[in-house]
């Protein structure tokens, strides 16, 4: 399958772009507008929340990219 081309420059997207709500288990976090070392962009979220798992309360740590496709190749 073909990538789509991102239709915004990093530019514009550090710009325009704002953090997006995640809700992970009921828990609202914000993910952030980055540009990542690989050149691509988007958005970032690092936390910790607890999951409950036959009764037993775990902690587990979250780490999610939300990453614009073709924005490796957009415009800088």
């Amino acid at each position: 399958m073909a990538k789509s081309p991102c239709p915004l420059s990093l530019p514009q997207f550090q710009e325009k772009a704002e953090p997006l709500k995640v809700i992970i288990n009921g828990q609202e976090m914000l993910a952030e507008v980055k540009a990542f070392s690989t050149g691509s962009f988007g958005w970032y979220i690092n936390g910790k929340t607890t999951v409950t798992v036959d009764g037993k309360l775990l902690s587990v740590q979250i780490g999610m990219n939300l990453t614009v496709v073709g924005s490796k190749e957009a415009p800088r």
